[in-house]
């Protein structure tokens, strides 16, 4: 289950409507509600040892069921890790930044920005940016961890933003496109998408690229619009709207969109996978099929995370499905991230699964503290990154099995 979101200008008018959730979600079901599948043993074919933790501190909780016996249940920010050469940057609810050597896990340098951050960070160059639940978007020196400069929008970020050295493209959860100048973070334009009356918990990451920026939005669309001025390119629909309730026509295009040469790739919660042209949105494929994440792109294949736990493979020049894995469903999957030897999902206890890439079959799996890990992992060469929902770092090294 996602929290949602109700289409108002200010985040106390949500929580009446995430406390009301449960309820509002067990009224529109006839069934119980599905238990997180348990964890069979595997046969390891890969090697994974932990090789250094860390912190930035601890995401706020909220008491309302959640999965499994827990009683708490993190708010679900859109708090990634990001990379950058030998450096990986992280950041935490309470307002910690801090960015650290890939390999060692040793601190470079740790920022307390005293800000509820809610989306990022996202890199570019030396800047370093961040969004954060009251609206403010602040700017820090990569190097150094400085503060540059903050600015305020008028609704909270919950998701990284896009960074380019023309400007920085920051999702607010009202349904507007906001973008900044990296310089100093005056809004260059805004663009809007009508939100629906219901919706679910969260924004999409913008991409930046062929001199557009590419979003999804809460009413099903993909929209791509000019980086100079924001007027519109292309829309696209990637979820339709259906059936007779406000849960059921719940149709958020959450994830980021993935832009591989003239191509785009995206999915949307009740919607389909889709393939679309980068130049006009013309879906070259599409693929039915639930998400509240986005996709990862490997060499021949997409890759997700269904709204039901399920992990998919799909032919990239098709859609066409090659695997299935269903022996994680309910478990609250994070987006997939693809190594060069697995596909590798998080769940809602911290354990971290690697998929066999061609057959979905498990290959590995490890714990990471036992807490959500809500945003994807991060893979850096031999190694894999993951960050849970109260901010605690683990760093894996993985090698063959011999």
């Amino acid at each position: 289950m996602r929290l949602l979101h109700t289409n108002t200008k200010r985040s106390m008018r949500f929580w009446a409507a995430a406390l009301a959730a449960t309820g509002l979600l067990a009224a529109c079901s006839n069934k119980e509600v599905d238990k997180p599948a348990k964890l069979a043993p595997i046969k390891a074919t890969l090697r994974v040892r932990t090789i250094w933790t860390a912190s930035v501190g601890s995401f706020h909780l909220i008491n309302f069921w959640g999965f499994g016996n827990s009683k708490t249940r993190a708010l679900l920010l859109g708090l990634h890790l990001v990379g950058q050469g030998e450096r990986l940057f992280a950041s935490g609810h309470d307002g910690v930044v801090a960015a650290f050597d890939a390999s060692t896990g040793r601190q470079l340098w740790r920022t307390d920005t005293h800000t509820p951050l809610g989306g990022g960070p996202a890199v570019h160059d030396n800047l370093l940016v961040v969004g954060a639940t009251d609206g403010q978007v602040l700017a820090l020196d990569a190097r150094t961890g400085k503060l540059l400069w903050r600015t305020r929008l008028a609704d909270e970020v919950v998701s990284s933003p896009a960074v380019s050295s023309r400007l920085i493209a920051v999702r607010t959860i009202d349904g507007a496109l906001h973008a900044l100048s990296p310089k100093d973070g005056h809004e260059l334009w805004e663009t809007q998408q009508h939100m629906p009356s219901l919706s679910l918990r969260g924004a999409a990451i913008p991409v930046i690229a062929d001199h557009m920026v590419i979003s999804g939005f809460a009413n099903g669309k993909v929209l791509a619009v000019n980086e100079s001025d924001g007027s519109q390119v292309w829309l696209a629909t990637v979820s339709q709207p259906s059936g007779r309730t406000a849960i059921e026509r719940l149709a958020d295009v959450h994830g980021a969109a993935i832009v591989a040469g003239k191509d785009v790739y995206t999915v949307g919660y009740h919607g389909t996978v889709d393939m679309l042209a980068l130049k006009s949105g013309q879906p070259w494929w599409t693929h039915k099929a639930s998400s509240f994440r986005g996709v990862a792109l490997g060499t021949h294949a997409v890759y997700l995370s269904t709204a039901d736990g399920t992990v998919e493979a799909l032919n990239r020049k098709n859609g066409a499905l090659i695997w299935k894995q269903a022996a994680l469903r309910y478990r609250a999957l994070s987006e997939p991230a693809v190594s060069s030897d697995a596909v590798i999902v998080a769940d809602y206890q911290g354990y971290v699964h690697w998929l066999n890439k061609r057959t979905g079959a498990f290959e590995a799996r490890a714990e990471s503290g036992g807490i959500r890990v809500s945003n994807p992992p991060l893979v850096i060469g031999n190694e894999v990154v993951v960050i849970n929902d109260i901010g605690r770092i683990t760093a894996f090294r993985v090698s063959p099995r011999h």
